[in-house]
């Protein structure tokens, strides 16, 4: 054993944080460790010493210690020192740095394409550091149950669950999830469905994908909204296929303006991306009319019925569909937070077989402790709760926005009859949204610009998305008044 002592020098701990510092001193270790910075037999200063460097209690230093000496990575000596311990994880592999005939090598060429000029949606990491955030789609931390979600967790976390869920499942989904969804969650949208015509997938994302991958092929013909949500219509020309965008109205997508050789039509009825207007019943059965006259299949989005607090969503697409033409999308990470990555897929069964198989080819499963989370965080009507307190909150805010919007002579453009999370607002003709977003980022304000919604890019787009599900209602009225003074300068 090669015995030297570590200098204090080289510890360091992060202030502005968002993890403890005892994890961080433990990650500090462990990265040394592997890297092979810290070799076996390496004596670590004592714990008052490093707890003086770093200015955080002895306790601390104390405990990423002995947690550490648990986990094999340190040992301790009869005089109470901790030191690296000999049986301690070791790197596997030496770095070496490529020289620089090496880096030089150009991939470009070896790729099937490039996805980097694709119109996309950007969020900014860190929009909680605006006062003004108008984004859409964000989690916020005030509305959510952490409480009933650590719980769930323990509960998957168990004996009994954990031999289930850390089982590698091949392609089948956790049971306990599929039966909520087809009992609960499918029927609250007039949908019926067995457990084999469900699969669970990584996000709504992921649904889309496994879709497009299974419809797409060369001389394929798919229509998207105009405006519409950027990545569907990306997939499918990745995939081959040809995208006719066809221009929303105030009802939504209108099938009479459908091409006559489509394919498949991608649509959000409930809720339109970005506009949130709501397709009426009287399209939806023509729409339905068109798919049968037309031999098309229709890819439904329903993203976000949850939050209906001002009327009741309308039923789904999916169940008005008696010839099984209708492909069902839904997620969970909207109403319980972004980063969970949840959602299903919901179609006949030889449709959903096929999927599975994919799924299975992309990555078996989605993880099985996750799904189990979030079957308990349903069964036990946290999720309900949840969206009863999301609803309320929601409420107030869009009326407080509505308001604050007409005060300021502003022209909302779009809004979910049932409620939602944002609305469409449209600034003055000839106004560049993404120049103007980037301007409102000095008056604090974060706005979501049109253009990437917009097939075309020939003309600036003065369409903006403002969502209140970020916001609290304390801050909407000078957020937007903020808006209106910059629009006016």
């Amino acid at each position: 054993m090669n015995e030297y002592r570590v200098s204090e020098d080289l510890f360091f701990l992060d202030r502005p944080r968002d993890r403890t510092f005892q994890a961080q001193l433990r990650e500090l270790i462990v990265s040394a460790v592997l890297d092979g910075r810290l070799q076996p037999g390496a004596q670590l200063p004592s714990t008052r010493k490093l707890a003086k460097h770093l200015l955080v209690s002895r306790t601390t230093i104390t405990l990423a210690y002995q947690e550490l000496v648990g986990q094999g990575y340190l040992a301790t000596s009869p005089r109470s020192s901790f030191f690296v311990s000999d049986a301690a994880p070791r790197p596997s592999v030496k770095k070496v740095k490529p020289s620089d005939a090496e880096a030089t090598f150009d991939w470009g060429p070896k790729l099937a394409g490039s996805l980097t000029d694709r119109r996309q949606i950007v969020k900014p990491q860190d929009w909680r550091s605006f006062p003004y955030p108008f984004i859409y789609g964000q989690m916020d931390m005030s509305l959510f149950h952490h409480a009933a979600w650590r719980d769930c967790a323990r509960r998957a976390l168990g004996r009994r669950d954990f031999e289930d869920v850390a089982r590698d499942a091949a392609t089948d989904d956790d049971p306990m999830l599929v039966n909520y969804i087809s009992t609960r969650t499918l029927p609250r949208r007039g949908i019926a469905a067995e457990p084999d015509e469900i699969l669970v997938t990584v996000g709504a994302q992921n649904a889309l994908w496994l879709t497009i991958e299974l419809l797409a092929r060369k001389g394929f013909h798919a229509v998207c909204e105009n405006p519409g949500y950027p990545d569907i219509a990306a997939a499918l020309r990745w995939n081959g296929a040809e995208v006719t965008p066809v221009d929303v109205d105030q009802a939504g997508l209108p099938p009479e303006n459908l091409p006559a050789d489509v394919d498949a039509v991608f649509v959000t009825p409930s809720h339109h991306a970005p506009t949130a207007v709501t397709m009426p019943p009287h399209r939806r059965t023509r729409l339905l009319e068109a798919a049968s006259a037309q031999d098309f299949v229709i890819v439904e989005d329903d993203y976000e019925f949850e939050m209906s607090f001002l009327t009741p969503p309308s039923p789904a697409l999916k169940s008005l569909d008696q010839a099984g033409r209708v492909v069902y999308i839904g997620s969970f990470s909207k109403a319980i937070f972004p980063g969970l990555r949840l959602g299903y897929l919901v179609g006949p069964k030889p449709f959903i077989r096929e999927a599975r198989q994919l799924r299975a080819l992309m990555l078996r499963h989605p993880p099985g402790q996750e799904q189990r989370i979030v079957a308990y965080f349903l069964a036990l009507g946290h999720y309900d709760s949840l969206v009863r307190d999301m609803r309320k909150a929601f409420a107030e805010r869009r009326d407080v926005m509505t308001q604050a919007l007409h005060r300021e002579g502003l022209q909302i453009s779009g809004a979910a009859s049932f409620g939602g999370t944002n609305l469409w607002v449209k600034g003055p003709d000839g106004l560049d949204s993404l120049q103007f977003a980037q301007d409102l980022r000095e008056d604090g304000v974060l706005i979501e610009p049109g253009a990437p919604f917009f097939e075309s890019r020939d003309e600036p787009i003065p369409y903006f998305r403002l969502a209140y599900s970020s916001i609290p209602s304390d801050r909407i009225e000078e957020g937007v008044r903020r808006i209106a003074a910059r629009l006016r300068t």
